[in-house]
């Protein structure tokens, strides 16, 4: 498992359906060791506090290995690494794997899986197509935001350290599934209700599921 990329971006105003939007969407991979912090990276901004970064959004972390499928679904679309606002484009990770609580070491930085990534029309603005937010979700290749657990500087070719696996082994995928089903697995609502690596907001969305 490695780093591949490190993508970063400022907020920047877009025209988008008739009005203004400002979005940190457009990432651009970076060179170099970047600092790794509680509430984002160096040189990276959240256009959007409300619903984008803080400390368990700190970084957000989407799959290499998915770029060959959107290279198949966007043919005429560019996607150079971050293209879906990640800031770090990884290889080894991918969400039927990587479970909520799973604490990696990437440079000497540590990192804990808080959830997965929900798309926003943000996503449609990125790409000039309101149809991706619905065919991202529906892909399953969402990645996955991770909060801090230990600051440091982490870059481009970097070894990812798995250091502890959550034994609850609720995973990235399942999270997901469980968002989209009309019914679901109770065993795993049950779970996810009450994972405390899981943000107080799916927590609650879990319950009521329940």
């Amino acid at each position: 498992m490695n780093l591949v990329a490190i993508s970063v971006g400022k907020p920047a105003t877009v025209r988008w359906q008739g009005r203004n939007v400002k979005t940190s969407i457009f990432k651009t991979p970076v060179a170099g060791r970047v600092q790794v912090r509680t509430t984002n990276i160096d040189g990276d901004t959240q256009a959007d506090l409300r619903v984008h970064g803080g400390v368990d959004k700190a970084v957000y972390a989407y799959p290499a290995e998915h770029y060959r499928f959107w290279r198949d679904e966007l043919p005429a679309a560019e996607l150079p690494w971050g293209s879906f606002g990640e800031n770090f484009t990884t290889e080894g990770l991918i969400e039927s794997d990587v479970s909520i609580g799973d604490r990696y070491r990437i440079g000497n930085a540590e990192l804990i899986v808080t959830q997965p990534r929900m798309p926003c029309f943000k996503l449609a603005i990125r790409f000039g197509r309101p149809d991706i937010v619905k065919r991202f979700l529906k892909s399953r290749r969402t990645g996955f935001y991770l909060a801090v657990e230990r600051e440091g500087d982490a870059g481009a070719g970097d070894a990812i350290e798995r250091i502890a696996r959550d034994e609850r082994r609720l995973t990235i995928d399942d999270v997901v599934s469980l968002y989209g089903a009309k019914t679901a697995d109770r065993s795993l609502l049950e779970i996810a209700s009450e994972h405390p690596a899981l943000p107080p907001n799916w927590r609650e969305y879990f319950r009521k599921r329940l």
